[in-house]
C-alpha cells in the first residue's frame, strides 16, 4: 500500500484511526497498530511480510541475549551478520554476481531477487536497537509486541525516518491522543502529501522525460532541466514522505524527530548533510563513523573513515556502483572543505557551490549507468548543439504547469513559510487565530487538490521505496 492512493486515504487510514480512538487501553491500541502495520506492508509485499516479521523476531531475541552479561560481543557480531546478511541476500546479491561476472569475463547464472520494500530502513532501525542494548544505552525489551510495533509501525516502515528505540520507548507504553496532536498531524500529513503529489510527481515527469530521451534530444538546456527537476523531485518526494510519517505518527500520539531541515539553503556540503536525511546521517555517524575511530586516530584515519562511511552510505541507497560513486563524491567534497576555506566564502557563493555539487551528485544518483551519468554531465556543461529534436523536447518540458511547479518548489524549499508562521504566532490574539484557521483551510485545500491530481494519475511510488 502507498500513502498517496485512494485505498489508503479513503479506507485504511480512517478505519484504523477510528478503531484506535474507540479501543480501550494502550495494549489493545498497540495490538491494532501492529495488525494494521502488517496488513499495510502485506498489501504490497504479501510474501516479504514474513521476512519483516522474522527480522523483528530475530532482533528482539538478540536484544534479550545482549541484555545478559555473558558473550555480549559474540551476540552483537551475530546480530550484525544476520541483519547485514538479510540485506546482502535480498538487495546486493545481484550486484555482486554482476560485478564478479564482469571481473572474470563471463556472465554468472543468477536469477534476480525481488527487493523487499523498505528493507534498508527497517534493518537499520533494528540494528540501532540491538547496538544500543549492547552499549547499555537502553534495557532489552522483554515484551516482543513493543519491539514489533517499533519496527513495523506503518507511517515510517517503508521509507523512514530511522527511529531509535529510546526515542519512542516511553511512547510505546504510554501516550495520549490530543485534539492539538491530531490537528497538527493532519496539517503535516497534508503538506507532505502535497509535496509528493503536487510537486514531486509533476517535476518527476520532466526528469524522467530527460533521462529517457534519446541522446540527440539532450543538449545543455534539456540536461539542466532534467538535473534541476530531479534535484527538486527527490527533495519533495522524500521530505514529503517524512512529513507524512511524522504527521501520521503525531495523530496516534507518537513524536518523531525531524528528518529534513531545508537542506537546499546550506552553504557547504557539510551543512547539507546536517540538514538532509538527518536520521540516516546520524545513524552512520553514531554506529559506523565513531566506532571506526572518527577523527580520534589522526587525520589520515579520519579521511579513510569518512570515505568508508560515505561509500557505504551510497551503497545503502541502492545496489549499483553509481550510488557508491555518488557517496564517495560527497565524501570527497567533505574532505575538500576541511582544507579549503569554504566557510569564508560569501553566503551567496557558498550556496551556489553547495547546490552545484549536490545537483551534479544527483545526476550520478539518478542515472542507471555511469556512462549515462557522464553523458548527462557532459551535456550539462558542453552540450551547445540546438537540434530540432532538442528544441522540441525543451519546449515540451517547459509547459506552464511545470514552470509554475518549479517556482512553487523554489519557495517551498526555503523556510519562508516557517518564518511567516513565526511572525504570526508572535502577534498572538486575533492574528494567531486567523492564521490557525487559514492553516486548517489550507490543509483541506491541499488534500482536495491531491485527490484531484490522483484521480487521473498513474501509480507513482515514493523514490525511496526502492531502498
Amino acid at each position: 500500500m502507498y500513502f498517496a492512493t485512494p485505498a489508503f486515504l479513503c479506507v485504511f487510514l480512517p478505519v484504523v484511526f477510528l478503531l484506535y480512538l474507540l479501543l480501550p487501553g494502550i495494549r489493545t491500541k498497540n495490538a491494532l497498530l501492529i495488525v494494521a502495520s502488517v496488513l499495510f506492508y502485506a498489501y504490497g509485499e504479501p510474501i516479504y511480510v514474513l521476512l519483516m516479521l522474522l527480522s523483528s523476531l530475530v532482533n528482539w531475541g538478540f536484544g534479550l541475549l545482549l541484555g545478559k552479561q555473558q558473550k555480549k560481543k559474540l551476540f552483537l557480531v551475530l546480530a550484525v551478520v544476520v541483519n547485514l546478511g538479510f540485506l546482502g541476500v535480498f538487495k546486493y546479491a545481484g550486484m555482486v554476481a554482476e560485478s564478479l561476472g564482469a571481473l572474470i569475463g563471463t556472465e554468472l547464472p543468477f536469477r534476480g531477487i525481488l527487493l523487499p520494500i523498505g528493507i534498508s530502513f527497517y534493518t537499520f532501525q533494528a540494528l540501532s536497537y540491538v547496538i544500543d542494548v549492547y552499549r547499555g544505552e537502553l534495557s532489552a525489551q522483554r515484551n516482543y509486541s513493543k519491539v514489533l510495533l517499533y519496527i513495523t509501525f506503518f507511517p515510517q516502515l517503508i521509507s523512514g525516518p530511522i527511529i531509535k528505540y529510546h526515542d519512542v520507548e516511553t511512547q510505546l507504553s504510554e501516550r495520549t491522543v490530543t485534539l492539538e496532536g491530531v490537528s497538527s498531524g493532519l496539517r503535516r500529513f497534508a503538506v507532505g502529501l502535497a509535496k509528493k503529489v503536487l510537486i514531486a510527481n509533476q517535476l518527476g515527469v520532466a526528469a524522467t522525460a530527460v533521462y529517457d530521451a534519446a541522446p540527440a534530444q539532450v543538449n545543455v538546456v534539456v540536461a539542466w532541466i532534467g538535473a534541476l527537476a530531479f534535484l527538486a523531485q527527490i527533495y519533495f518526494d522524500f521530505s514529503g514522505y517524512s512529513d507524512i510519517a511524522i504527521g501520521l505518527a503525531r495523530m496516534f500520539g507518537f513524536n518523531y524527530k525531524e528528518n529534513f531541515n531545508y537542506p537546499y539553503t546550506s552553504t557547504s556540503i557539510k551543512e547539507f548533510w546536517r540538514r538532509w536525511h538527518i536520521s540516516l546521517s546520524t545513524w552512520f555517524k553514531e554506529y559506523l563513523y565513531i566506532p571506526l575511530g572518527g577523527n580520534r586516530k589522526g587525520r589520515g584515519r579520519s579521511v579513510l573513515n569518512k570515505l568508508i562511511v560515505f561509500g557505504l552510505c551510497g551503497l545503502w541507497h541502492g545496489a549499483n556502483w553509481t550510488f557508491v560513486i555518488w557517496g564517495l563524491f560527497h565524501g570527497l567534497f567533505l574532505l575538500i572543505e576541511e582544507y579549503l576555506p569554504i566557510k569564508k566564502l560569501p553566503r551567496a557563493l557558498g550556496w551556489f557551490y553547495m547546490l552545484l555539487v549536490v545537483c551534479v551528485g544527483f545526476v550520478l544518483f539518478e542515472s542507471e549507468t555511469f556512462g549515462q551519468a557522464l553523458f548527462m554531465l557532459q551535456q550539462m556543461f558542453t552540450g551547445f548543439a540546438f537540434s530540432p529534436d532538442a528544441l522540441a523536447l525543451t519546449f515540451s518540458l517547459l509547459d506552464p504547469l511545470t514552470i509554475l511547479t518549479f517556482c512553487i518548489a523554489i519557495v517551498a524549499a526555503t523556510p519562508v513559510a516557517k518564518w511567516v508562521a513565526g511572525k504570526l504566532r508572535a502577534k498572538g490574539g486575533f492574528v494567531l487565530e486567523s492564521a490557525r484557521v487559514a492553516g486548517y483551510a489550507g490543509a483541506f485545500v491541499l488534500i482536495v487538490l491531491c485527490f484531484l491530481a490522483l484521480a487521473g494519475a498513474e501509480y507513482n511510488p515514493f523514490i525511496y521505496f526502492r531502498f
